[in-house]
């Protein structure tokens, strides 16, 4: 198809309208957003609600689709309308023009992470209404902001609130993330994330001498350590192939700050890193066993968590879960090849999962460069189009279970 027809495409002109609305970091105004949403649920004669479970600066706007039987505990298609920073320069389009070559790749940040799932929802329901389709369970979409940058403004505070506990939630779907070959990631769990901070206080001085118990001393000792545990993280990956980034626990050294001089030994130097924890570990033990090594490097040091999220249970992928086997078997039958993984990152389902709601990340989007986050960001149209064909299977299946 040629790009003439792609242009001419209306879910394709949706998509694209979605793209060029630029919910970008920082500053966010999402006015355009909350406009382009108001009359999306118009055009499908849906009721649509604007909440702030912060600040007016960062709506949550929901979308209802009642079912047949809404007593039964309802599905939300979640979707977040934020994306990350951009560096024009970087790119060979314009990064909110939506571009669309001849090729019929779509390039706009966003188009990967993850405005597409928010408007193939869209296109999945416009199609299964037209056909007269009518789900059993109500089906909310939610569009939340902020989560790009923690989603402590969004959906963390919503599931806290009345009017979250009114939907009725048993079941989430949220993102997923693109795939280089033929195969589609499903995720059920994530890491916990901790960012902490390093405070090492230690004997201040003189750079000509060799002082005592130096900061410095004391900083080496315990990035040596976490090191070493990285490196045994790699180690596993590249012995069992079966592994991915998402079955280990990551440590990075993320900002080092201290001194004052070049010959002063500096009283405080500091050191944060970013540490996601596998699902399989002892996470208490872990703690104990960091603040072990900083009282072998010789004491002195505080511990700040800039972040310390709780352990989340997994969403359970087996008989028990009746969601899940809907989901899965649906996918099954389309033939799609699927791996089932631990999310490497972290998303929104973590405080849906954390209210005791299952929820499962997946994003229709195969034989795709990786690109969320990344200059050219870029997705095919025939690769929309056909996630619009996965959801109109998927959302009647789960939303029927």
């Amino acid at each position: 198809m040629s790009a003439a027809k792609w242009e001419n495409d209306e879910e394709i002109k949706i998509f694209r309208e979605y793209l060029r609305i630029p919910t970008v970091h920082p500053n966010v105004d999402y006015t355009g957003c909350v406009e382009f949403l108001k009359r999306q649920a118009a055009g499908l004669s849906l009721p649509v609600d604007v909440v702030y479970p912060v600040n007016e600066k960062n709506p949550v706007v929901i979308i209802k689709w009642e079912g047949s039987q809404p007593e039964l505990p309802s599905i939300i298609l979640n979707s977040h309308t934020d994306v990350v920073p951009v560096f024009p320069e970087k790119w060979t389009h314009e990064p909110f023009s939506a571009d669309l070559d001849s090729e019929g790749r779509i390039f706009a940040r966003g188009s990967q992470d993850m405005k597409c799932v928010g408007t193939q929802y869209l296109g999945a329901i416009r199609a299964l209404k037209a056909s007269g389709y009518k789900p059993k369970r109500t089906v909310y979409l939610t569009y939340v902001p902020d989560e790009e940058v923690g989603g402590h403004l969004g959906m963390r505070e919503l599931v806290k609130g009345d009017y979250f506990r009114n939907l009725n939630v048993g079941f989430s779907f949220d993102e997923g993330i693109s795939s280089e070959d033929e195969t589609y990631a499903l995720y059920y769990a994530e890491r916990t994330l901790w960012h902490l901070r390093f405070k090492i206080s230690g004997t201040a001085g003189h750079g000509s001498l060799l002082l005592p118990n130096t900061a410095g001393e004391k900083l080496n000792y315990v990035v040596n350590k976490l090191m070493e545990f990285r490196k045994s993280q790699l180690k596993r990956l590249a012995e069992d192939k079966s592994l991915e980034i998402g079955d280990v626990t990551t440590v990075n050294l993320t900002q080092l700050r201290g001194g004052v001089q070049s010959n002063v030994v500096p009283p405080l130097l500091e050191a944060v890193f970013d540490i996601r924890i596998a699902i399989t570990v002892d996470i208490p033990a872990l703690e104990k066993q960091i603040r072990d090594w900083c009282e072998e490097a010789g004491g002195g040091i505080e511990l700040e968590f800039e972040m310390k999220n709780p352990f989340v249970e997994p969403t359970k992928i087996d008989a028990s879960n009746p969601f899940w086997v809907a989901f899965k078997q649906t996918l099954d039958d389309l033939g799609l090849k699927t791996r089932v993984r631990v999310f490497p990152g972290a998303t929104d389902s973590r405080y849906v999962r954390y209210a005791g709601i299952p929820a499962l990340g997946f994003s229709p989007i195969n034989n795709t460069p990786l690109l969320l986050h990344d200059h050219d960001e870029f997705l095919r149209a025939d690769t929309y189009l056909h996630g619009i064909e996965v959801y109109k299977k998927l959302i009647p299946a789960v939303a029927d279970s």
